[in-house]
């Protein structure tokens, strides 16, 4: 197959479209590190199309989405992510969701992300401030790298009424209501990778 390479430069770019490279109308907002004693490893975030989405490899994190991915009331998100070859150290990746303003200083979204080390966690950001939901938790449910040094896991967010579940491969790792701040479902669905991570993103879908 043939692949297609987008660099985002980090000093001349926060967001960006990512054209013709990745799925149409996606965007990136690149997150660099703040850490000194986990610093980048690379300054660049590369994006290709591979299989039927894209595979992110960092450098620095970064949350991807599409402005028409917006969803509201009732509905389920999900997204296929294959870990293609283990971090130096815990990192993590998944969906986020509620997102607003996601190219501005005034960010707001909330993820539900999963770690090679088979931990989950659910944080939510609103500008600069970043929250817990759910800490670091392990659960069975979440496939950790093979001999290969691979890893599938299937990420979902079902909001159902006032219930919101956080399910990994077809189980139910957590449920939160949906009321308060920090549980804002409405909005724009998306992904996010942190960085020093290698990893493919398939079969996402909001309905």
């Amino acid at each position: 197959m043939q692949r297609f390479v987008f660099f985002v430069v980090l000093m001349a770019l926060l967001v960006a479209p990512l054209a013709a490279q990745a799925p149409a109308g996606w965007q990136v907002r690149v997150d660099r590190s703040q850490n000194f004693e986990d610093p980048d490893d690379v300054p660049e975030l590369m994006v290709m199309t591979m299989g039927n989405g894209f595979h992110v490899k960092g450098g620095p994190a970064g949350v991807f989405w599409n402005p028409t991915n917006r969803a509201t009331g009732d509905f389920t998100a999900k997204a296929s992510f294959t870990l293609l070859e283990p971090s130096s150290h815990t990192n993590y990746y998944g969906l986020t969701f509620g997102g607003a303003d996601l190219a501005s200083d005034a960010q707001k979204y909330v993820y539900f992300l999963v770690a090679q080390n088979g931990n989950f966690l659910i944080k939510w950001r609103n500008g600069d401030e970043v929250g817990d939901i759910v800490a670091s938790t392990p659960n069975a449910a979440i496939r950790t790298p093979g001999a290969d040094g691979r890893s599938t896991n299937m990420l979902e967010v079902r909001v159902a009424g006032n219930t919101i579940s956080y399910v990994v491969n077809g189980t139910v790792v957590h449920t939160t209501p949906k009321s308060g701040a920090t549980a804002v479902t409405d909005g724009v669905v998306g992904v996010r990778v942190n960085h020093v991570l290698s990893v493919q993103v398939d079969d996402f879908e909001v309905g």
